[in-house]
C-alpha cells in the first residue's frame, strides 16, 4: 500500500510541475497537491520533491532566497516575480544577449546567465 500512495504523491506532485505557470514554492505544491491528496504533509512534498529532483524530472531554482521548483527540459528561460501577488512566472523569451563564451568587461567569460525580472502581473495591473 505504502508504494501506490507514494506513486500517486510523486504523479499527483509532478503533474503539478508541469502544469505550472512558473516554479513553485513548497508551500504552493502542498496547496496545490491537497485538492488530489487531502491528507499530504509536507514532509512528503519534500521528499517527493527531493526524489524528483535526483531524477532530473525538476530542478530548484532559488528566487530571492527562497527555494522554488520547477519541471526540467524547459530550455533556456528565465522568470518574473510579481511583487504584489508573489507568483513567479516562466518567461520564453530572453531579454539578454550574452551566449555562452562571451568575454564580459573585467574578463569574465559567460557560460550561461539567469535572469529574474520583478513588477506586476497581467491580473495584477488590472486590478490597480
Amino acid at each position: 500500500m505504502t508504494a501506490t500512495r507514494s506513486t500517486r504523491q510523486r504523479d499527483v506532485i509532478s503533474r503539478i510541475l508541469h502544469g505550472a505557470e512558473g516554479p513553485l514554492a513548497v508551500s504552493d505544491v502542498l496547496d496545490r497537491a491537497r485538492g488530489d491528496l487531502p491528507g499530504l504533509g509536507v514532509a512528503t512534498v519534500y521528499r517527493t520533491l527531493k526524489l524528483l529532483t535526483d531524477q532530473g524530472r525538476i530542478h530548484p531554482v532559488t528566487l530571492d532566497g527562497e527555494t522554488r521548483y520547477e519541471a526540467s527540459g524547459q530550455g533556456h528561460h528565465h522568470h518574473f516575480s510579481c511583487q504584489d501577488c508573489g507568483r513567479v512566472f516562466t518567461l520564453h523569451t530572453c531579454p539578454v544577449a550574452l551566449p555562452s563564451g562571451t568575454v564580459y568587461p573585467g574578463g569574465f567569460i559567460v557560460r550561461t546567465h539567469e535572469v529574474t525580472l520583478y513588477g506586476q502581473c497581467p491580473d495584477c495591473a488590472t486590478r490597480t
